[in-house]
């Protein structure tokens, strides 16, 4: 909205925080600062107090400083995220012809920041929910970003892997929730999709499997780099180790959490 109504505000943060959420003031700022009438705010504020996610709500939610859109069947970006894309920002230089890969793009987040940052390399992402692509292609088009691919794989297929060589860096926040994480989730969390979020029974399936199948497309030296969850740093490094990755890192988030591990292929 144009301009902002203190009355109304006053008015949301009461919905908000009668529904139990947490900053409801701050969040009902957000709401007037996107809605586009009185109405659609109240709305709004009606939903989130219900528990949906404010970011569905919305339809855009911020990644790195860019806008992203986001609504059911795409994961949400977090703030936790970017820790991996400075991590591999600050680690491979912007080269002409070299390539990244980001697994399990979901909204494209990841690729489309580092793809902001590095307007000389080649990037793409790979996932495998149509709906999650749709998101991520409608905020390249947003973004006008024209050294990106967007592509519906499954990146634990092998053949797709057989189809990748010498790249510069693999980038993946993968479904890292274990078997018991997914009978816990919080309110909010159970409307993002399921097939995003679980890893398995320990929650390191997909840090295996991509480690094991994308080991042989990275150049001599490449960077593989992951998300992971809570007290999982230390188990993922150890799956980069026995597949021959040296100097191997793992990095803190701004809250103090072991938040991504990277390491660099070598000679076995």
């Amino acid at each position: 909205m144009k301009q902002f109504d203190p009355e109304l505000h006053r008015a949301l943060t009461e919905v908000l925080r009668n529904g139990g959420i947490d900053d409801a003031e701050l969040e009902a700022k957000w709401i007037l600062e996107d809605a586009a009438s009185e109405a659609d705010a109240k709305a709004i504020a009606v939903r989130r107090a219900k528990h949906e996610p404010l970011q569905y709500l919305l339809g855009k939610w911020e990644f790195y400083g860019l806008p992203f859109y986001v609504g059911t069947g795409v994961l949400i970006p977090r703030p936790d995220t970017e820790t991996l894309v400075d991590a591999v920002l600050s680690r491979i230089p912007d080269r002409s012809g070299q390539q990244i890969l980001d697994l399990c793009t979901g909204s494209g987040c990841i690729a489309l920041s580092l793809a902001h940052h590095l307007p000389q390399s080649r990037i793409t992402g790979l996932e495998k929910s149509h709906d999650a692509l749709q998101y991520a292609r409608r905020s390249l088009s947003a973004l006008g970003l024209n050294h990106v691919q967007l592509l519906e794989a499954d990146v634990l297929d092998p053949a797709i892997a057989a189809q990748y060589h010498e790249l510069a860096a693999v980038v993946s926040n993968p479904p890292y929730l274990t078997a018991e994480d997914m009978r816990h989730l919080q309110q909010e969390v159970t409307y993002e999709p399921a097939a995003a979020l679980d890893g398995g029974a320990d929650g390191l399936h997909f840090y295996r499997e991509i480690t094991r199948l994308w080991r042989s497309t990275l150049c001599e030296g490449g960077l593989l780099a992951f998300e992971v969850g809570i007290y999982q740093a230390a188990d993922v490094a150890a799956i980069l180790s026995r597949n021959g990755f040296a100097a191997i890192e793992c990095i803190r988030d701004l809250g103090g959490i072991e938040r991504t591990v990277i390491g660099r292929k070598e000679s076995i």
